[in-house]
Parts: C-alpha cells; structure tokens; sequence
C-alpha cells in the first residue's frame, strides 16, 4: 500500500500546476487623458490581458477611450468599429499573456487632454 501510495504522490509531483493569470480591469472605461480605476482580476481559464483603445471623432471633437480586462485570445489583435455615446469609435486590442501586464497608462498628448475635458464638460452640462 505505501508504494500505490508514494507511486501516486511521485505522478502527481509529474503533473503541471495550472496558474490562474491576473489582469487589470477597469471600474469603467477611462476618457483620456486619464487611466482607468484599475484592480486586479483573476481570468478564466484560457484568457490573456486585454488593453484596448477606441478613438471616436465628431467634428473637431476626438474622445479616446481606454479598457483593461482579460480577454479570449482569438479577440487580441484585432481593430473594429464600436458606437458608444452618439460616436463611431475604431478600437484596437492589444493582448499580453504575463501577470498584470496591461498596468501601463495610457500616452497622453495635449490634443486629448482638451477633447477629454471637453466631453466632461459636455457630460456635466447634459445632467
């Protein structure tokens, strides 16, 4: 019986340990130049770290809107089109498969900074 029992014990020393990865997600998503409110997140089985970016324009205002979550791997990679709030966006996915690797803020310029504050104050005045 010991040796079923140390023979058991060496198979399951043999067997890989299946890590859960964690990715940031957003609270919401974050109107640049902001980053989101970002926590960890424990994915299912078989997910990677999303970051995406979605780029919205109406005349000379442009919104950028960034997401963090985990995400399937055959949706990384790819650009599209999305409606949210009365705007067209085209967004991107980027993917990672390491922990926590979609922490990094987004990359501001001047130009979003104002088209961010500006649909804020557009958003407030609507209330």
């Amino acid at each position: 019986m010991s040796r079923l029992l140390c023979f058991l014990l060496f198979l399951g020393l043999l067997l890989p340990v299946v890590v859960p990865l964690f990715c940031y997600t957003c609270v919401f998503p974050a109107i640049s130049p902001l980053d989101c409110i970002r926590f960890p997140q424990k994915c299912p089985p078989g997910q990677q770290c999303l970051s995406s970016r979605a780029v919205g324009q109406r005349g000379h205002l442009r919104v950028v809107l960034y997401e963090k979550s985990c995400i399937l791997p055959a949706l990384c990679g790819l650009t599209g089109e999305k409606y949210a709030m009365g705007l067209n966006f085209t967004f991107t996915n980027e993917c990672c498969d390491t922990h926590l690797c979609n922490a990094a803020p987004p990359p501001t310029s001047r130009g979003s900074l104002w088209a961010g504050t500006a649909l804020a104050l557009l958003m407030f005045l609507r209330w």
